[in-house]
C-alpha cells in the first residue's frame, strides 16, 4: 500500500520550481551556426535541430560537487530519432559523465530517459526510464546531486537513481576531476529510437527543445585549479554528506519498480562473466 501510494504521488506531483538563472551570464553556445538562442533577457534557451545540425551550450563554470537543476521541455509532436542530452562531462581521455539523455519518440508513444554513469572513461552503466508524463507539454527539473559519498538523479524532485562512493571495494567514483554542464540536441536515428529502426522524419523539421532556471548555486566553483564551495552563511555545505533518506529510498523504489525498462545491473547476457562490481555490492547495502 505505501508503494501504492508514492507511486500516485509521483504521478501528480509538480514541476519542481528551482531558483531562475540568467543563460547570457551562466553558459556559452559553443556549435549551432545560429540555432541554439537566448530569449527573454536570459531566461529561456532553445536549441533548435534541422538536417544541416543541431546545436549545444556548456556552462561558462567549472564545478567539482554541487546540486545542478535545469527545466527543459522536449521536442513535441513526432521527435523520433532526435536526442536531447543534458550532462556533467570532465575533459580529457579518462573522463567522468553524468546523463541524461531523452530519446525521441513517434507521437503518441513515451520519450525514454536513458541515464549513464562514467569514471575516468568507463561507462556502461545505462539505466532507461519511461516518463510518468508529457515531457513536451510543460517543463519539469532534472537534477543531479553529486557529493563525495554518491550520485542521485532526480526528475521532479523524485530520486530515479542513485550511485555511491564504493571505492573502498574497488569501484571507481568521480571524484577529482571538475566538470561542466552541457546540453545539446541532434540526429541520432541511427540507434536512439527503438534501436534504429525509427528514422526521423526531416519535413517535420526544425525539432525544437527549451531550457530554463538552470540553477548550480548549491555547488563548488572550480578556479584556478581549486574548488570553493559553501553556504551562504560561509559554513560547510550540507549538501556535501547528503544522503537519501528512508522516504526518497522509498520513492525511488516505487519510480523504478514502475517505470525502470533497463537496468545494466540485470543484463547478465550482457555481461557473461559477471555483472559490474557495484550491482552486487549494492544489492549488498
Amino acid at each position: 500500500m505505501l508503494v501504492l501510494v508514492l507511486v500516485l504521488a509521483i504521478l501528480v506531483s509538480s514541476t519542481v520550481v528551482v531558483d531562475a538563472g540568467n543563460f547570457t551570464q551562466d553558459v556559452d553556445i559553443t556549435w549551432g551556426d545560429g540555432r541554439a538562442k537566448i530569449l527573454n533577457k536570459g531566461r529561456l534557451l532553445t536549441l533548435t535541430l534541422d538536417q544541416a545540425s543541431g546545436s549545444g551550450f556548456q556552462s561558462r563554470n567549472e564545478y567539482l560537487y554541487g546540486k545542478f537543476d535545469m527545466q527543459i521541455k522536449l521536442v513535441p509532436g513526432n521527435s523520433a530519432g532526435t536526442v536531447v542530452a543534458y550532462y556533467l562531462r570532465s575533459q580529457g581521455s579518462s573522463w567522468d559523465e553524468i546523463d541524461f539523455e531523452f530519446l525521441g519518440n513517434l507521437s503518441g508513444d513515451p520519450y525514454v530517459l536513458h541515464t549513464n554513469i562514467y569514471t575516468q572513461g568507463q561507462g556502461n552503466r545505462e539505466q532507461q526510464f519511461y516518463l510518468w508524463f508529457d515531457p513536451t507539454i510543460d517543463f519539469h527539473t532534472y537534477s543531479v546531486l553529486w557529493n563525495p559519498s554518491q550520485v542521485v538523479v532526480y526528475v521532479d524532485g523524485t530520486p530515479i537513481r542513485e550511485f555511491k562512493n564504493l571505492e573502498g571495494a574497488g569501484v571507481l567514483y568521480p571524484k577529482s576531476q571538475p566538470i561542466r554542464v552541457y546540453s545539446s540536441i541532434w540526429n541520432a536515428d541511427d540507434w536512439a529510437t527503438r534501436g534504429g529502426l525509427v528514422k526521423t522524419n526531416w519535413t517535420l523539421a526544425p525539432f525544437t527543445a527549451s531550457f530554463r532556471n538552470f540553477s548550480a548555486k548549491k555547488a563548488c566553483i572550480w578556479l584556478n585549479g581549486a574548488s570553493s564551495c559553501s553556504s551562504s552563511n560561509g559554513t560547510s555545505a550540507p549538501w556535501l554528506t547528503q544522503n537519501l533518506d528512508d522516504a526518497g529510498q522509498m520513492q525511488m523504489k516505487a519510480v523504478r519498480g514502475k517505470y525502470m525498462i533497463y537496468d545494466y545491473c540485470r543484463d547478465t547476457k550482457r555481461f557473461p562473466q559477471g555483472l559490474p562490481l557495484e550491482c552486487s555490492l549494492t544489492t549488498k547495502s
